[in-house]
């Protein structure tokens, strides 16, 4: 496979954010919820007063992965108050990795992972916090395989259906320098 590159998102990316995350998302989780709830989260989350609220928040910052000029995934990270939760000002948080489906297991997921760190670490936050929904069980493995542990839980309103995510975090100075 040709290299995969990431590269920061800007206003002007606007619509293949919105693409790539409606996209994302629906593989990730629409076998799993009601077509109704998809429906009004996708509208919510993922619509151009959304994203321009997330781009131009100086404390959040999207990027995506990019094989031969093909959007393939994405990476959101929030510090400071655009954090989802309440969390220590020095903290980051990933708040979203999503890789298209046909893209899994090719370690794309782990280069955006290793972007939000470099960030983490560039940004000197002692940890690294994230929520993964309880019933995704590769993204839990994944996150255990890269260190975090679970630490608390919230619910993820999706619709009308109170999801519980577990809430899960890294410790900076538990990793080597990468």
């Amino acid at each position: 496979m040709k290299k995969i590159k990431t590269r920061k998102i800007t206003f002007d990316d606007i619509d293949q954010l919105q693409a790539i995350g409606i996209r994302t998302f629906t593989e990730s989780f629409a076998a799993y919820n009601t077509v109704e709830n998809m429906n009004t989260y996708l509208a919510e989350g993922f619509s151009k007063e959304t994203l321009t609220t997330g781009l131009t928040n100086k404390n959040s910052a999207f990027y995506f992965a990019e094989l031969d000029n093909e959007i393939i995934g994405y990476l959101k990270i929030n510090v400071g108050d655009a954090q989802t939760e309440n969390q220590d000002h020095n903290a980051l948080e990933i708040e979203r990795i999503y890789v298209l489906k046909k893209f899994h297991g090719k370690k794309v997921g782990q280069m955006l992972y290793e972007q939000a760190i470099k960030i983490a670490r560039q940004k000197k936050v002692d940890y690294v916090w994230l929520g993964v929904w309880e019933k995704n069980p590769r993204a839990l493995r994944f996150y255990q395989k890269n260190g975090f542990v679970a630490f608390d839980q919230h619910v993820f309103p999706m619709g009308d259906d109170p999801q519980i995510d577990i809430m899960m975090k890294l410790e900076l100075n538990t990793i080597s320098e990468q």
